[in-house]
């Protein structure tokens, strides 16, 4: 893939938005400072940085959605260093971020929905080229917060959970993810829809924008044949982008949007952080083998 850099927003609002981003910076880094003194003037320890790791992406609204995350992450956590830094396409870059961290202690906590290369290689590769005492978390899915947000954005589409057994019987949801060669993504993201299918009380069938089996188009085809005419897609992309516009149209019904900036969003890169810490550390060596039954229980990798 070809990093590129991406297109430039020139709109007022997206200087109000950038605005209140640096705003927002400016409270969490003074909230930092002032909670390194306890009342009688000490200074304590400093607790590890936040780093959150984005994939990346051309599209504008990826970087914005992101960035306001890491404002919730901020609102819920007053006074923890919360940084940011992307794999590829977007700065900044997370070899440049850690470097601003010197020696210091973060854990990096991926902003991604399952397991696969970037976790098992590429953050963890970085990081080892850092200066930075880093912890690497595991994938956010599967996981119930997960469950929760992809609930909310669908009933804000206009899903309708149905009464009646006709009704079910008629109805599914398709949980459009981005796809991946890893097996174990695909483990994970089998995971989410069992779970999100117990939440709806309808069949809930994976499929993927791309590199793996189902498409989104193909699990809806199945669907409709096995007469179910009433089909939502259920968005798993944490932001707006290419796959998740495409995954959209495709649509015969209702489609969600990203999960994006909901609460639960933020409150579960939280729990990745405090996780990390909480969890004895694993060598790279054994996370790369995959010893691990289940990303939600994946301890963290110290570098």
């Amino acid at each position: 893939m070809t990093a590129s850099n991406p297109p430039r927003d020139e709109s007022p609002t997206a200087h109000l938005d950038s605005t209140a981003h640096l705003m927002n910076r400016i409270s969490s880094q003074l909230a930092s400072q002032l909670s390194l003194v306890s009342l009688d003037g000490r200074r304590r320890p400093a607790a590890p940085a936040l780093v959150v790791v984005a994939h990346g992406s051309r599209d504008p609204r990826a970087l914005s959605t992101v960035r306001t995350l890491l404002d919730r992450i901020r609102e819920q956590r007053p006074g923890l260093p919360v940084h940011l830094g992307h794999i590829e396409l977007n700065d900044p870059l997370l070899p440049d971020t850690l470097a601003t961290l010197g020696t210091r202690e973060a854990v990096l906590v991926p902003l991604l929905l399952s397991r696969g290369y970037h976790i098992k290689r590429d953050i963890p590769e970085m990081a080892a080229e850092s200066e930075v005492r880093a912890r690497v978390a595991g994938a956010l899915g599967p996981h119930p917060l997960l469950v929760e947000t992809l609930h909310a954005r669908l009933v804000e589409a206009g899903w309708d959970t149905p009464t009646d057994e006709t009704a079910r019987r008629t109805s599914a949801v398709v949980l459009a993810a981005a796809g991946s060669r890893d097996p174990e993504s695909k483990i994970d993201t089998n995971r989410t829809a069992q779970l999100l299918s117990e939440r709806l009380g309808v069949p809930v069938v994976p499929a993927y924008a791309t590199t793996a089996a189902p498409t989104v188009p193909d699990a809806i085809r199945a669907l409709t044949e096995r007469g179910r005419d009433r089909v939502a897609v259920a968005s798993y992309f944490t932001a707006p982008g290419r796959f998740a516009t495409e995954c959209t149209e495709a649509a015969p019904w209702i489609a969600s949007a990203p999960l994006g900036t909901h609460p639960a969003m933020a409150k579960l890169v939280l729990h990745r952080y405090d996780q990390a810490l909480a969890t004895p550390v694993a060598t790279a060596a054994a996370r790369g083998a995959g010893n691990c039954a289940t990303s939600h229980e994946l301890p963290a990798i110290a570098i």
